[in-house]
This record gives C-alpha cells, sequence and structure tokens, in this order.
C-alpha cells in the first residue's frame, strides 16, 4: 500500500488534515482531519515506499506506549477510512 500521488498532510487553524495538491485536489475536494496519532501514523507511511497493517503497528508500538492487538486494531482502521477515502492505493 502506499499514499496516494498528490496528498499531504498540512497544518490548518491548528487542526493536522491531509489535503489535495494538484490534481489530487481536483478529484478530492475536501479535507480531512487527523488526529495527533492518525498524522503521526501518515507520516510515518509518508516516509516509506509501501506500507502495510503491521509495518505501521510496528512502528506504533515502537513509539506509542499501546498494547499490541490494540496497535493493530486502530491501525487497521485508520488504513480502512484512508482508503475509503480514496488516499492510499495497492
Amino acid at each position: 500500500m502506499r499514499i496516494k500521488q498528490g496528498f499531504v498532510l498540512r497544518e490548518v487553524c491548528g487542526e493536522q488534515v491531509i489535503m489535495g495538491e494538484g490534481l489530487g485536489a481536483l478529484d478530492f475536494g475536501k479535507l480531512l482531519v487527523l488526529n495527533e496519532t492518525a498524522a503521526w501514523l501518515w507520516q510515518q507511511a509518508a516516509e516509506m515506499e509501501t506500507f502495510n497493517v503491521d509495518l505501521l503497528t510496528e512502528k506504533l508500538l515502537g513509539t506509542y506506549d499501546v498494547a499490541p492487538e490494540e496497535a493493530r486494531e486502530d491501525v487497521s482502521d485508520i488504513l480502512q477510512k484512508w482508503q475509503q477515502a480514496g488516499l492510499v492505493e495497492e
């Protein structure tokens, strides 16, 4: 999985949001507000050529004090939301 070209994380009015730039903005036409952890996961994913639930879960566990099951569930949920919004691709 990877982030589709043209989507970026920006701070807008104190909120972390994903927005489309360039051609991505034409089809997306909205902002997606992320909480602190989701924004951190986006940054991690953006630094990787490809990522998946397991890789991001490992990163989350290495930084945050969270149970492995909860971390995997949270990562899986956010990736599903990103897929539904059209922000990532296989």
